[in-house]
């Protein structure tokens, strides 16, 4: 994401496989892509954790790195659907990603690149609406980096001509996730405040050109698995067939991202804790699983017995400190002291500080941060026992079994397929609302050597503020809503998919 970027195993159950110039808008004015299904992998699966470096988001703060731009591991997303550049239209496979606002595919000039010899590439000398641009960008990703350089030419999405639109010609991509993916490019569907170059994402020029009947895009995501349509992306409205009653709207409160501000997560209605005071939110098709604090996801796999690493700093902090911090709580000592008070933790006089900690997954040697990190969950999971008035030997034995279910450092966790039925539903607060996610939405099958696998819809990542807490809503949380993106009104909504 736009100053920080995410590689998360993406686990999608659908993939874009349209053949967008034979799509026609509908009588009601939208531009319709249908989306096909795609069952998941286990091999999949371990080829897209080979090819990313962390399983945390790397955010930053600040404006200084706006050309920094987030990528999940899109080899298992397959949202994709065929776009045409120029004239004739030379066609690519694309990402609709609500995670970034570039466009861009290989270029016939990238010749030291793998990828580029596995996918198709844009030749300018073919089309006769090529306008030269040449400024150089480049794009940095978690597990490597695209480069190249900008050109202007028309796109075709589905019937619509987006006349002189700038796109990236990358001429060199050094991901492996380039390589191994079933894309060409990507095409961004985020706010310009994001894009490389200040090149105007598709949707925007969409609106300035005036070729849509209302400026919005919304997702549909089919969760019937014998379905054979796998949902529905639709520019310019929403189809009322597509969802149940009436929208949920929050507005965007930091453009880049479809950002908004959410509410606490609640397990049977159960209050976490950690964000009942408010956490940020992006909403992004490209992440297909959910991303959250650690100390909140910790607490999901606790309740639906998802098996993940033992970590051996986090029973030791309870272990020693354990105690400590508990007659700290019920001192009335502020929560976001105890860690510093204990000495676990740097404090700034206003805030807890974790020396810039990203993730207690996913990273090597990060020695007093994890442990400052596992004592800033620990304060929270006791805090919470102690509203649920449990007694010290209790709350003591719940945060140690928290520590046993926190995520593997390749992210996933999984869980008894047999046991979904017994598992709690779980719901996120926003706009006032409750928003409900049951087992069969937040648990993912994926086939290994014809056996399906389940795991937990929910990975861990920490983001300390400003720009934190911070969630990622991706396709687990999209395929139980329906959702619209409203860049006219710079708001989101959400409603029951149907």
């Amino acid at each position: 994401m736009g100053q920080r970027l995410l590689l998360l195993v993406t686990t999608c159950l659908w993939a874009i496989s349209c053949a967008v110039p034979h799509h026609a808008s509908s009588r009601d004015g939208l531009l319709r892509i249908n989306l096909n299904k795609r069952s998941l992998t286990h091999e999949s699966l371990a080829a897209a954790k080979a090819a990313r470096q962390y399983g945390a988001l790397r955010l930053k703060s600040g404006n200084s790195d706006s050309d920094i731009v987030p990528l999940v591991d899109y080899l298992n997303t397959q949202y994709y659907g065929v776009i045409g550049l120029g004239t004739p239209p030379q066609n690519f496979t694309v990402i609709f990603d609500t995670g970034s606002s570039n466009l861009w595919v290989p270029s016939s000039k990238c010749y030291f690149s793998i990828a580029c010899y596995l996918h198709p590439k844009y030749r300018s000398s073919r089309s006769t609406t090529y306008k030269a641009d040449g400024e150089n960008c480049k794009i940095t990703y978690g597990s490597g980096a695209i480069s190249g350089f900008f050109s202007n030419d028309n796109v075709l999405v589905g019937d619509l001509v987006v006349k002189n639109q700038k796109f990236i010609e990358a001429t060199r991509e050094t991901s492996v996730s380039f390589i191994l993916g079933k894309f060409d490019g990507i095409l961004g569907l985020g706010y310009p405040d994001i894009s490389v170059g200040k090149a105007p994402p598709v949707w925007l020029s969409m609106q300035e050109q005036k070729l849509l009947a209302d400026d919005v895009f919304s997702f549909w995501l089919n969760r019937d698995s014998d379905a054979l349509s796998g949902g529905e992306l639709v520019f310019g409205g929403m189809d009322p067939h597509h969802y149940k009653g009436n929208h949920t709207y929050v507005p965007v409160s930091r453009k880049g991202y479809w950002q908004f501000n959410m509410g606490d997560l609640l397990i049977d209605g159960h209050s976490t804790g950690f964000c009942a005071k408010g956490c940020a939110a992006i909403v992004d098709s490209g992440t297909s699983l959910l991303a959250g604090p650690t100390a909140i996801v910790a607490q999901v796999n606790h309740a639906i017995g998802a098996e993940g690493i033992i970590s051996t700093e986090c029973k030791e902090v309870v272990s020693q400190y354990g105690e400590m911090i508990l007659e700290m709580l019920i001192a009335q000592t502020q929560p976001q002291k105890v860690c510093s008070q204990i000495g676990l933790c740097l404090f700034d006089g206003t805030q807890s500080v974790s020396n810039g900690i990203e993730s207690i997954v996913g990273k090597e040697n990060v020695g007093s941060d994890l442990m400052c990190t596992a004592c800033e969950m620990a304060v929270v999971w006791i805090e919470n026992q102690l509203r649920e008035n449990k007694t010290k030997e209790l709350i003591l034995q719940y945060a140690n079994q928290l520590c046993e279910r926190l995520p593997s450092p390749n992210g996933e966790s999984t869980v008894s397929c047999h046991e979904m039925s017994k598992m709690p539903n779980l719901a996120f607060a926003i706009a006032n609302k409750t928003f409900v996610l049951t087992p069969e939405q937040y648990i993912v099958k994926l086939e290994q050597s014809g056996q399906t696998v389940c795991i937990s819809g929910f990975m861990a990542f920490d983001i300390p503020p400003p720009r934190g807490p911070l969630w990622i809503l991706g396709d687990v949380f999209m395929g139980g809503y329906h959702t619209v993106f409203d860049f006219g009104k710079d708001r989101i909504g959400f409603a029951e998919s149907a």
